[in-house]
């Protein structure tokens, strides 16, 4: 990586001190604050950050973000809003007041312009109590903070006015990294060290900062200010659009076997095998075939050599069990689960390119063949352990099947090799008061001989590997923290055998009773899955230096691709493809609590498609709440808000919208388009969402990459609305030929989502272009490169027909599927009616809406800050007053269902509402 700077510019002070309070290794070169060093921009943009992969991030927040994230510490929601606020409403201020100071020498202005953002931080940081902005420690919205502060608060009193604001600043003072960044920033000259890069800046407008609240565990209402775009900017845009779909290649399909080709980036993805005797739910449909499957479509629509791979994981004493359950033998219950396995998978539209499993002669070739060149080397050892056996079930126990207290941390729930609470790895014979988990008994320790393979031999070669990788390749912080945790505690030997019966057998002579343990067996499952699609699957898996492997997983399957395998692959010592990529989520619940089959609680795989919503809805759902930083929650009133807000009124209501209008308007053929100022901001706006949103995509930042598809369609709609076209179509030949611009540039900007939402949901993707009659070469043109937005859509294109692509989920629909899929909570929710029953009503409707609902809150909060985007720049845009009434009447109605859940008002929230 290299980090472009320059002298007195202060938005470089920021990423130089964000460099050393991570420590990230990166090159720091220093220009002129002329030099253009992003080639697609036509201005000058510093700092600037070049990425191994060759994409530029000219954001300073972004790139500070980037290097805590890269240096392990994602940010957090509270972070992320801190920085919002910091961007959108101290920034403004901010540059005024530098301007007056620097340039007009007006010193005692600076109080006066600033008085607003520093009496909310004093005001925020005096309530949080604690001494950083988010916490106990420092965080990259300190960093942030602190350096865009810096220049005014260390030349005045401004800090002293305010003591947490001054007590915060000095703990940022104190900290070399930062201290050090402002001395190479400002060269020890203060607020005349940013003069030559202020006098090449424009003058400000008058800034008032908005009352936000980033910092509150409720979102604020604020809408952020829309992006400044350059004449320069328009301009590239313009030209970029012009220059349509000519030269664009056709899209083909893939030939299979799939192999890396040389020139090309080649990427193999696997996503974790899941265990065959499970029906999946949904926390592990979006922790990795979902995620896998967006990535994988991203990458083919930007041109890359894409194999995605996955099966399922079927040896194993679960397996046995399962078939002992249903009278059925393994094969036989490995074969009925695969099965189900792949309809739940197909109608999730998940596009493997090979769905395998590990119940092959291809498993039991290779995992020997990786087993004997270990033992060869001298990385295996043997040892007698102590097992746990069950003499009630007459077998010893694998550790799925083991349950105690926790040696590390006393949960009460620890399984036999892992605490789900602590992370620890633990011994089955560690446990605390042991229990079987099939009948409950108490099992008896005895011993039995087993081979290890020798992870502390393995860890100087593990270590250098992982150096590399993290730094040159895309891990996710949780797989980081987690793969730094073992490494810090020290490496021990890790049983690869298993007294068990369904299984791949050991093939050494003293152990042929045994078959090996499903951690060193199921990855390499990987290998034989990919065998099993082509004989040439070396050309994949023992090719590191043409090919990027990208593991998509859980965070709990984070140390056996991080550790475990990759060390059983480096004893090996026959040249295998290690991970360039780990990419883990993290837990995604349900509502309030966890999924589980037994108890009939939360949506499983094969329960999705007998709620009657498209597989599409479900696609998008989980992955707007896909866990990429810390835990999310499955909702279903957030799914029917989100799904009615965001897909419906949103997205849908602007693609419809455009369509209708060429159909009205235009007799089915896209009109003729006069670019004004207007168009080509628009244009420049969209372009660099799309911009955005690769870059995210790039990064697997899938979460965040689809705010950006929803942007584009916020700033059609907010196009149409200022425009409206239904009127001026009634007019005279000018405003006619102005109707036709705006129906025509918006089509177009719906055909450009529709490419960005394949990946996402790939069936209303291809109803779009459908509708559209867009041409095939538009998926091959727009995620080329930066992103391309040209117009796809010329003047005479004839489309076809348009329906809407989305329908509203009613309250009552959703509370029955909730009720539905809420397992033994629905018996709690009968048994709570039946006691407040024997109360008078009047207490009994008290204490029902008093109940304070957090998660229904949280979601609220999310729509009401939503809904007061949407009033606000419809009052901005001088909307009718008709249909400013109208959403005012819902952010109103939202605000009670808010205060409802949060259990502050004793009425009755009422259903409103209009249907599309």
């Amino acid at each position: 990586m290299k980090l472009f700077v320059s002298e007195g510019n202060p938005h470089c002070l920021k990423v130089l001190a964000a460099l050393e309070v991570t420590g990230v290794q990166c090159d720091v070169q220093y220009v002129n604050h002329e030099e253009r060093v992003v080639p697609f921009l036509s201005r000058p943009a510093l700092p600037a950050l070049l990425l191994p992969s060759g994409l530029h991030l000219f954001s300073s927040n972004a790139i500070c973000r980037y290097l805590f994230e890269i240096g392990g510490q994602d940010s957090s929601e509270r972070c992320n809003q801190w920085l919002e606020w910091e961007a959108t409403d101290l920034q403004p201020a901010l540059l005024q007041a530098l301007h007056m100071a620097v340039l007009h020498g007006k010193g005692s202005e600076v109080s006066k312009v600033l008085q607003g953002p520093l009496n909310y931080l004093e005001q925020s940081l005096s309530k949080g109590n604690t001494p950083y902005l988010t916490g106990e420690a420092v965080s990259v919205a300190d960093v942030v903070l602190w350096a865009a502060l810096y220049p005014v608060l260390s030349d005045s009193s401004l800090a002293s006015e305010r003591a947490s604001v001054k007590a915060w600043f000095d703990r940022g003072a104190v900290l070399h990294s930062c201290e050090s960044a402002a001395q190479k920033v400002l060269q020890g000259k203060g607020l005349q060290g940013m003069k030559s890069y202020m006098q090449r800046q424009p003058a400000p407008q008058n800034s008032q900062s908005r009352d936000t609240q980033p910092c509150n565990s409720n979102p604020a209402e604020g809408v952020e200010d829309e992006r400044a775009v350059s004449e320069e900017e328009m301009e590239a845009a313009a030209l970029t659009w012009s220059k349509g779909l000519n030269s664009c290649p056709l899209a083909t399909d893939r030939q299979h076997p799939i192999l890396p080709h040389e020139g090309k980036r080649n990427l193999l993805v696997t996503s974790a095998l899941p265990y065959v005797n499970n029906v999946p739910h949904l926390g592990n449909i979006i922790g990795c075939v979902l995620s896998a499957d967006v990535f994988s479509r991203y990458g083919r629509l930007r041109g890359w050599n894409m194999l995605f791979v996955c099966g399922t994981d079927e040896y194993g004493t679960a397996t046995e069990n399962k078939a002992r359950e249903e009278g059925l033998t393994p094969q036989q219950i490995c074969d009925k689960y695969h099965a189900i396995h792949s309809s739940i998978y197909k109608w999730f539209q998940i596009d493997f390119d090979f769905f395998g499993r590990t119940t092959t002669e291809k498993q039991t070739e290779i995992a020997q063949d990786i087993f004997w060149r270990i033992h060869k080397h001298g990385f295996l050892i043997e040892d007698t352990v102590e097992q746990l056996r069950c003499e009630n079930c007459q077998r010893f126990l694998a550790d799925r099947f083991v349950e105690g207290i926790c040696p590390q941390c006393s949960y009460p729930e620890a399984r036999g090799d892992q605490c789900d609470k602590c992370g620890r790895l633990i011994n089955a014979v560690e446990l605390r008061e042991p229990q079987c988990k099939v009948c409950r008994q108490t099992p008896v320790v005895r011993s039995s001989k087993h081979l290890f393979l020798d992870l502390p031999k393995l860890e100087p070669q593990l270590e250098q590997w992982l150096d590399k990788s993290t730094s040159t390749g895309d891990w996710t912080a949780n797989a980081k923290q987690i793969t730094r945790s073992w490494l810090r505690d020290g490496l021990k030997p890790r049983c690869i055998t298993r007294d068990l019966r369904w299984g791949t057998p050991v093939p050494h002579p003293d152990f042929k009773e045994k078959v090996f343990y499903v951690w060193f067996d199921a990855p390499i499952g990987y290998l034989s899955i990919t065998a099993n699609y082509t004989d040439k699957w070396e050309k994949w898996w023992k090719n590191p230096h043409q090919v990027e492997l990208y593991n998509f997983m859980a965070k709990d399957n984070v140390p056996f691709h991080s550790v475990v395998f990759p060390c059983s692959l480096l004893g090996a010592q026959d040249n295998y493809t290690l991970v360039s990529h780990l990419i883990a989520t993290e837990y995604l619940n349900y509502e309030d609590t966890k999924f589980s089959k037994s108890r009939g609680v939360g949506v499983f795989g094969d329960m999705a498609k007998d709620t009657g919503i498209p597989s599409d809805v479900w696609r998008f759902y989980l992955l707007y709440v896909r866990p990429e930083g810390q835990d999310s929650a499955f909702s279903w009133a957030d799914m029917a808000l989100k799904n009615n807000s965001e897909l419906l009124n949103n997205l849908g209501n602007f693609i419809n919208r455009a369509g209708m209008f060429v159909t009205k308007f235009f007799e089915g053929c896209v009109p003729a388009m006069e670019l004004q100022q207007e168009d080509k901001k628009l244009l420049a706006l969209v372009g660099w969402e799309l911009q955005q949103y690769i870059q995210l995509m790039d990064k697997v930042k899938i979460r965040d990459a689809l705010r950006h598809i929803l942007n584009i369609s916020r700033h059609g709609n907010q196009y149409i609305q200022v425009n409206e076209p239904w009127k001026k179509i009634k007019g005279g030949d000018a405003e006619r030929q102005r109707a036709g611009t705006v129906t025509g540039v918006s089509v177009n900007i719906a055909c450009l989502l529709s490419v960005m939402l394949l990946p996402y949901m790939p069936t209303v993707s291809q109803t779009i272009r459908d509708q559209l009659s867009a041409p095939q070469s538009c998926v091959n043109t727009m995620l080329q490169d930066t992103g391309t937005f040209v117009c796809s859509l010329s003047a005479g294109h004839r489309i076809g027909t348009v329906s809407p692509l989305f329908q509203k989920l009613e309250v009552d629909q959703i509370e029955a599927l909730k009720k539905r899929f809420g397992g033994q909570q629905t018996t709690a929710q009968r048994a709570n009616s039946t006691q407040l029953a024997a109360v008078p009503a009047a207490a009994a409707e008290v204490a029902t809406v008093n109940g304070v609902d957090p998660e229904k809150a949280k979601q609220l909060t999310q729509a009401v800050t939503e809904q007061g985007e949407k009033v606000r720049a419809l009052k901005a845009q001088k909307a009718e007053k008709a249909m400013i009434t109208a959403e005012v009447a819902k952010l109103l109605d939202l605000k009670k269902q808010l205060a409802l859940a949060e259990g502050k008002s004793s009425e009755p929230a009422p259903q409103k509402g209009k249907r599309k």
